[in-house]
């Protein structure tokens, strides 16, 4: 697995918003117009495009995203994304990432909500963002104003070429007005809405990664920290889905063996107002929700009768001490 990579010039809603468009989450690509050279479904691929120096295949070279053959005719291709769930999209990332000489002059996507099925002649689809120019070998970020949330994106290039990487960038459509008020949900789940506020450090594997579904599928697949060489620890600071009161938490440690933290602790607090910047100054002085526990290697802790009662809390600072890798973090309670 690629080490996971910042973009320091991403914009906000890249940090803020799940990834729509993230196969983990159930996210697929339906159909296209063309994927000769690379196939449709490996521009979702969740981990950084990468360029194999003398990787060939039957139809040409290897190529990490969706490629379409040169088109010889009038008209453009396009390809229809399913989003792993409703939402209303707040950005998007379309990354050309190695593609150079077989990059898209200029793109456009547009988007629709079903209640059920696939798109189809019938479909009215609505323009999200706009054709616009591209470059090889970027990423284009792309901010969308839309209000409505939706369930699959066309997107179309003119006339023809690669897609590294599309990321869609969303908030989840849940109702909460209708959830049951006495069900344990995993609040810090990334499905759900949740999201990193902030992390002192990421160096091995990003902290987002402990808000995804299932178990981790390897030592990349979670949050690591670097090797600390200096007294303190590192910590990561995340926004629940929705306020609620936390009944049951899991620390996941899979796959971390020789590389686990010697322990960790939760901070929690309900906070209104101010930015997420401002959160990480505040967490320093959260009460306490779960107290300095212990940690083995690979392994799921549970702890239900060490939580404190603080009630509804809207933000838990996930602490490790010194340093380490954390698989999954899971934050069940009853919301507010």
């Amino acid at each position: 697995m690629a080490l996971p990579t910042l973009d320091p010039n991403a914009p906000e809603f890249v940090h803020r918003y799940v990834n729509l468009a993230d196969p983990r989450l159930g996210a697929q690509a339906l159909a296209t117009s063309d994927e000769f050279f690379a196939p449709m479904a490996r521009m979702l691929n969740p981990e950084p495009a990468v360029f194999i120096v003398g990787k060939y295949d039957d139809h040409g070279k290897w190529m990490d995203g969706w490629e379409s053959r040169r088109k010889r005719a009038a008209g453009h291709d396009w390809c229809v994304i399913k989003l792993a769930r409703a939402g209303v999209i707040k950005g998007i990332d379309i990354d050309t990432s190695h593609f150079t000489g077989n990059y898209p002059p200029a793109a456009s996507i547009e988007a629709c909500r079903l209640e059920q099925g696939s798109p189809d002649a019938q479909t009215e689809w609505t323009e999200i963002v706009a054709s616009r120019s591209l470059q090889g070998n970027s990423h284009h970020y792309v901010d969308v104003a839309a209000s409505e949330a939706y369930t699959h994106l066309r997107i179309n290039i003119y006339p023809d070429g690669g897609i590294a990487r599309l990321r869609v960038y969303g908030q989840p459509l849940v109702d909460w007005a209708g959830a049951d008020r006495t069900a344990l949900i995993d609040l810090a789940a990334m499905e759900h809405g949740a999201y990193v506020v902030g992390t002192n450090n990421q160096h091995f594997g990003l902290a987002s990664t402990l808000l995804m579904p299932g178990r981790g599928v390897n030592m990349g697949d979670g949050w690591e920290t670097r090797r600390r060489r200096e007294p303190g620890n590192d910590w990561c600071i995340v926004a629940l889905a929705h306020p609620g009161t936390l009944r049951k938490v899991e620390v996941d440690t899979a796959h971390f063996k020789g590389n686990f933290p010697d322990r960790c602790s939760l901070q929690a607090a309900f906070m209104t107002g101010g930015t997420d910047s401002s959160l990480i100054t505040q967490s320093m002085f959260w009460q306490t929700l779960l107290p300095e526990q212990p940690l083995q290697m690979d392994h799921v802790h549970t702890y239900e009768k060490e939580l404190a009662a603080l009630g509804p809390v809207s933000h838990v600072r996930f602490n490790i001490f010194p340093d380490g890798g954390v698989s999954r973090l899971r934050l069940f309670g009853t919301i507010s």
